[in-house]
């Protein structure tokens, strides 16, 4: 699944959570000092730009030479390690492409949230009728939003081309991995499938998570430093009283519990999708093998094969019951959370709408990045089922033993032969 795309897979994501800590911690304990003493000086947060001037920032310029020289260098390394490997542009230089991208993309999303603070106290100004206020001042700010939106559309769209077009790669590698092992994994149960379903949807499902993934990592990077900055807005809490940067705690203590929550009621959910889908490969593979031979597929086997898919499915929806019940009690829960918190410094009227608009904003944000577990549990769930079936290969491949549960199944298919032969 990953040796076939990314060079020494295992030493290449180890490396590059290494580089990834050090880079973030060379930035924040001497990068960012540096540029600031050469000039590339960071503007403060409620003097932010609020239209694409943003990114012209001298600070955020420095950042981008910083991170292109942190992305040379790793993916460099690792291109002259890897100088052979057929896939290295795009599992080294795409990786690094597709970083680079999903940030970019998350400082549109603090452009949006700066454009928050102006349109909101406009509003408010407005619903007062306070004097000064015409229409033009929204038209203003319309056009702003669109400027931000149309970039926003733009980089999207190439974003997600680029990334269709990087997981098929990878699909493309897995493929002919696989079938250049074909003679050693033949024999493995619903190996056709495996091969041609399996690897796509392995594929695809992975594309969503990984940059779901990606994204949540660089928005807790990008907005961390803005929640600590909002939180001293809202320094009283109920029943807690004053607390030092409040909201940054109450969204690391609210997404690890939804996580906590959902692991621990979605345990059972990967193995029983795993069994899910080779009851149905046993059924589809008798139906198939009915098609051409008359003595296969009769009623008793369809009828047992079919009995087994109808358990396995009522077992399954039994404990996605319970799973959904602690999600949608979680999730509704979290419309009101922040709200919750907020209401003492709401009544005392010491922000604006404009600032609560940011507050709101950035708090979803950074509390949907710690909440990536949560809001990715059943996609995670499906794509652990298939890294089963495929982890049959990767053993058949090494010339390892199998899995237990496809040695038990291969068993069961020796002893039915025996007994068919007599």
């Amino acid at each position: 699944m990953f040796h076939s795309f990314f060079p020494q897979p295992k030493l290449f994501f180890t490396s590059l959570a290494i580089w990834t800590l050090a880079a973030i911690f060379g930035w924040y304990f001497f990068a960012a000092g540096l540029g600031a003493s050469l000039g590339f000086t960071p503007v403060a947060e409620d003097q932010q730009p609020i239209d694409l001037s943003f990114f012209l920032l001298p600070e955020n310029v420095w950042f981008y030479s910083y991170f292109f020289l942190s992305a040379v260098i790793f993916c460099g390394a690792w291109h002259l390690k890897a100088l052979h490997h057929p896939w290295k542009l795009w599992s080294v230089w795409g990786s690094a492409l597709i970083i680079f991208v999903t940030y970019f993309g998350v400082q549109i999303s603090v452009v949006i949230n700066n454009w928050r603070r102006p349109f909101g106290d406009l509003l408010q100004n407005a619903l007062a009728k306070k004097p000064g206020i015409g229409v033009e001042n929204f038209y203003d700010l319309f056009l702003i939003f669109a400027q931000i939106a149309f970039l926003s559309m733009f980089v999207s769209i190439l974003t997600d081309f680029f990334t269709s077009h990087y997981i098929f790669r990878w699909r493309t590698a897995m493929n002919n991995f696989y079938m250049a092992n074909w003679e050693k994994l033949r024999h493995i149960e619903g190996a056709s499938q495996r091969v041609q379903e399996d690897t796509m949807r392995f594929s695809s499902t992975l594309e969503g998570l990984g940059i779901n993934l990606i994204n949540s990592v660089m928005t807790l990077v990008v907005f961390l430093p803005i929640m600590l900055a909002l939180s001293h807005y809202v320094t009283t809490l109920p029943v807690l009283g004053e607390v030092p940067n409040s909201l940054f705690w109450l969204a690391i203590f609210w997404s690890a519990f939804g996580t906590v929550l959902l692991a621990f009621a979605g345990i059972k959910l990967p193995g029983l999708n795993f069994k899910n889908q080779r009851v149905e490969a046993a059924y589809r593979k008798e139906l198939v093998y009915g098609e051409d031979h008359p003595d296969r597929a009769q009623p008793p086997t369809v009828r047992e094969l079919f009995s087994r898919v109808r358990t396995n499915y009522f077992t399954l929806y039994f404990h996605y019951v319970y799973f959904n019940i602690a999600r949608s009690f979680y999730l509704q829960a979290d419309n009101l959370f922040v709200y919750f918190f907020m209401a003492p410094t709401l009544v005392a009227g010491a922000i604006t709408y404009g600032i609560f608009q940011q507050i709101l904003t950035a708090f979803g944000q950074v509390s949907n990045s710690f909440q990536y577990l949560v809001n990715s549990w059943t996609t995670i769930i499906e794509l652990l089922s298939i890294h089963k079936r495929l982890k049959a290969f990767e053993a058949a491949i090494d010339d390892e033993p199998l899995p237990e549960i496809d040695q038990r199944y291969l068993e069961r298919e020796a002893a039915g032969i025996a007994h068919a032969d007599g």
